[in-house]
C-alpha cells in the first residue's frame, strides 16, 4: 500500500489495514474483478468498522421463532395470483410507497419510525438450523439443538460484560433457545435466564434472584468468603482452566444476586398498568384456541425487554413464538399472533423513542426463515429460507426505508440480497463488538467471531 493511499485513508484507517485479517487480503486479491481500488475497498471496511460510543448501546432481539409469513406481514404481494398473495389485504403506510399487510394497520402509522430488510435468504429450512445460522454466523453442527458456535449474545457478554457488574450482559426471556448458548466460550457466557415468564398473570419473580429461607445476602456473602478461600488449592491444580471458568460464572452471579440494579431492572410490576396495557396481555385461555393462538402471549416479555436495556443490559433475546403455520395459518394470524404483534411492537418503538431511547437501543425482529409464498392445501405456509424479511428500528436504523426486495411472487431476491450475517455485523457494529477477533473452539481451532457479513449501511 502507498503513503498516499495511507494519506487518503487517514491515520487511523491506515493503522486498521495493518491488522486486516487473511479474509481481506483474499479480498484485495480479487479486486480487478470487482473494479475497486485497494483504498477504495479499505475505505469501505472501515466505514463498517464499530460505531464510535458505544458504551451506552443496546439491543432488542425479538425473536419470532417459527418463521414468520414474510408475505403475510411486510412484504405484501397485491398483484400475485390468489394462491400466492393470501387471504389479507394491502394498506399503506405512512410513509408513501410502503405498504404493509392489512394486519398490521399500528405499525403502519408509525412506519416513519422503523424499517425493513425485504432481501434476506440462507439455505436452510430447518427450525433449529435455521436458529444456528441467524444467531451464530455459522452453520449447524450435528445437534441443531446444541451451538458449536457462541451466540452474539455470547459473543457481547465475552467482549462487553466486563463495562457492568451489576447486570448480566445478556439476557434471555424466558428461557434458553436453540442457537442461543455460549458454545466454546463456556458456562460464564450463557445468556442470565428469567426462567419465568412475564406473560403469565400474576406477580414476576426471577427465581435467581431467590434465597433459601433464612439465608441472608450477609450470610451468603460470608459464605462465599470461605468457599473461595477453601478453593483456592483445587483452582492451582486445574491444568485445564475448567475451575476458572467455573468461578468467572459464580463471581458474575454473585455479583447480580448481591446487585439492586439488577433487581431493580427485573421488576417487571413496578410499570404502570397502563402502559402494561399498551403493551397488551396474555388472554383469557381458550383451549380450542391456544395452539393456534400460540399462547401464553409474549406482550409483557417485550416490556420486561425495554426494562432491562434501559437498566443497561446489552443484549435482550425475546422468546416471540411460535409461527410455524403450516395449517390454518391464515386464521391463527388473524386470530392471534398479527393483532398481539402489532400491539406489542409499536408500544415498544414509542415507548423506547418516548423514553429517549431510540438512538442507544437497536430493535431487531425476525425468525429464523420466512414461508413458503405458495399456500399449501392446509390454507397454511411451509418453511422457506430462500427469501424472508426482518424490521429493524432504533440505534443506526433510520425509519420508513425498505431494503432490498423480493420478486412478484415472493419467493427470491430481486434486489440487493442481504444474509443473516449482515444482520450480525449490523447488532455488533452498534455495539461496537470487534467482528475480526478470534476464539478458541472445542478443539482448539481459531474461529473468527463473524465468517462473513457487511453492516446494513444503507439502513443508516
Amino acid at each position: 500500500m502507498s503513503d498516499l493511499s495511507a494519506q487518503r485513508l487517514g491515520c487511523a484507517d491506515f493503522h486498521r489495514t495493518l491488522k486486516t485479517d487473511r479474509r481481506s487480503f483474499l479480498k484485495a486479491g480479487l479486486l480487478g474483478a470487482t473494479g475497486l481500488s485497494l483504498s477504495q475497498l479499505l475505505r469501505i471496511e472501515a466505514q463498517a468498522g464499530p460505531a464510535s460510543n458505544t458504551k451506552d448501546k443496546s439491543v432488542i432481539i425479538l425473536w419470532m421463532r417459527g418463521g414468520p409469513s414474510h408475505i403475510d406481514m411486510w412484504d405484501p404481494k397485491p398483484e400475485a395470483p390468489v394462491e400466492y398473495r393470501g387471504e389479507f389485504g394491502t394498506m399503506n403506510t405512512n410513509v408513501p410507497g410502503i405498504q404493509l399487510t392489512d394486519m398490521l394497520p399500528m405499525s403502519a402509522k408509525i412506519m416513519d419510525k422503523w424499517s425493513i430488510v425485504r432481501s434476506l435468504y440462507h439455505h436452510d429450512a430447518g427450525h433449529s438450523t435455521g436458529d444456528q445460522i441467524c444467531f451464530t454466523g455459522y452453520n449447524s453442527g450435528p445437534n441443531a439443538d446444541q451451538n458449536i458456535h457462541p451466540s452474539c449474545g455470547s459473543i457481547v457478554a465475552e467482549q462487553l460484560g466486563h463495562q457492568n457488574r451489576e447486570l448480566p450482559a445478556y439476557v434471555m426471556i424466558p428461557k434458553l433457545l436453540p442457537g442461543a448458548d455460549s458454545a466454546y466460550l463456556g458456562v460464564a457466557y450463557k445468556p442470565f435466564e428469567t426462567l419465568n415468564d412475564p406473560a403469565v398473570p400474576g406477580p414476576f419473580n426471577v427465581p435467581n434472584f431467590a434465597m433459601p429461607d433464612g439465608v441472608t445476602l450477609e450470610r451468603f456473602g460470608d459464605r462465599r468468603g470461605l468457599l473461595d478461600g477453601f478453593d483456592r488449592l483445587r483452582r492451582e491444580v486445574d491444568a485445564r482452566g475448567q475451575i476458572r471458568a467455573v468461578d468467572k460464572f459464580q463471581e458474575q452471579a454473585w455479583g447480580i444476586l448481591s446487585s439492586p440494579a439488577a433487581r431493580k431492572a427485573f421488576d417487571l410490576d413496578a410499570e404502570p398498568q397502563a402502559l402494561r396495557e399498551r403493551y397488551g396481555f396474555m388472554p383469557a385461555f381458550d383451549p380450542g384456541a391456544s395452539n393456534r393462538c400460540g399462547a401464553p402471549a409474549w406482550s409483557q416479555r417485550i416490556l420486561m425487554a425495554r426494562r432491562l436495556v434501559e437498566a443497561g443490559v446489552r443484549l435482550v433475546t425475546v422468546d416471540v413464538r411460535w409461527w410455524d403455520t403450516h395449517v390454518k395459518g391464515f386464521d391463527s394470524l388473524r386470530r392471534g399472533f398479527l393483532p398481539r404483534w402489532d400491539q406489542a411492537y409499536t408500544a415498544l418503538i414509542e415507548d423506547l423513542e418516548q423514553r429517549g431511547l431510540m438512538d442507544n437501543v437497536l430493535v431487531v425482529a425476525w425468525g429464523e426463515f420466512g414461508r413458503t409464498p405458495r399456500v399449501n392445501n392446509d390454507a397454511g405456509r411451509d418453511h422457506y429460507p430462500n427469501v424472508f424479511s426482518a424490521a429493524l428500528a432504533g440505534g443506526p436504523i433510520k425509519g420508513g426505508r425498505v431494503l432490498g426486495e423480493s420478486d412478484a411472487k415472493g419467493a427470491f431476491p430481486k434486489s440487493n440480497p442481504k444474509t443473516p450475517q449482515d444482520v450480525l455485523a449490523t447488532i455488533y457494529r452498534h455495539l461496537g463488538v470487534d467482528t475480526e477477533k478470534q476464539y478458541l473452539n472445542s478443539a482448539g481451532r481459531p474461529i473468527t467471531v463473524l465468517p462473513s457479513g457487511m453492516p446494513l449501511l444503507e439502513l443508516s
